[in-house]
């Protein structure tokens, strides 16, 4: 493209000569139309991913405790694989948490399940 061209939208350019953009509205629309062709990068891939999770577990542990189909929310995006953190209880049972919400895959008359539950004070000391 011309040096004295906007890169986003075309627009003769006056000032500096080495001036890119005609305002900050045109640079902001062109690197964010560039970001849009990029593949994702890892980081947001995951941040995303952990975000998604929360939301569907908050969706469907209103009560603080509950039992869902694992098909159920794994229909709505849920991906077990991401996780911030882990706590076992005195059983060893390993509950997997997405930030203040946890899930315990269980199986139930051959149908797999997930007891969600959220994170409670007594759950700091690791074993209760």
């Amino acid at each position: 493209m011309n040096k004295n061209t906007c890169m986003s939208c075309g627009k003769e350019l006056t000032g500096r000569i080495d001036k890119r953009f005609c305002d900050l509205h045109c640079k902001s629309s062109y690197h964010y139309r560039r970001s849009l062709e990029e593949e994702p990068r890892f980081y947001n891939k995951v941040d995303n991913q952990l975000k998604q999770n929360r939301r569907i577990l908050k969706s469907y542990n209103k009560a603080g405790k509950a039992t869902v189909r694992s098909s159920t929310l794994k229909d709505k995006g849920f991906d077990p694989h991401f996780f911030t953190h882990y706590w076992k209880n005195t059983k060893g049972d390993v509950y997997l948490f997405v930030y203040e919400y946890g899930f315990l895959k269980k199986m139930e008359n051959q149908i797999e399940k997930y007891v969600l539950v959220q994170w409670q004070d007594y759950m700091k000391k690791g074993r209760s």
